[in-house]
């Protein structure tokens, strides 16, 4: 996968293309920037979500659901080794199984 571009070029090309000449192709623009018009479509489409243009997920919130979703995923793994080491311990603690005090 190539690398991707500096968010500045992106937001560069997306700002030309914004303002670009009635007439002017997308397909031009991208051509002129050297990608294709797919990555410039996709670039657009992003940054209207980020500018409040078109609703949706906007990448601060990806990345804070995202963390949010390795939080829970950790919380669940120590809810289970507690949850193992209480019934561990009320096994332990039952009379009659294996105690050797008296």
């Amino acid at each position: 996968m190539p690398k991707p571009y500096p968010k500045e070029f992106r937001d560069d090309v997306v700002r030309v293309a914004r303002n670009r000449e009635p007439g002017q192709h997308l397909r031009q623009i991208a051509a002129d920037f050297g990608i294709s018009e797919s990555c410039l479509t996709n670039w657009m489409r992003a940054a209207d979500v980020e500018d409040g243009i078109t609703p949706g997920t906007t990448a601060g919130e990806s990345a804070e659901l995202r963390e949010a979703r390795k939080r829970i995923r950790l919380l669940e793994q120590e809810n289970e080794v507690l949850r193992r080491a209480a019934a561990y311990l009320s096994q332990a603690n039952l009379p009659g199984k294996g105690s050797t005090r008296s």
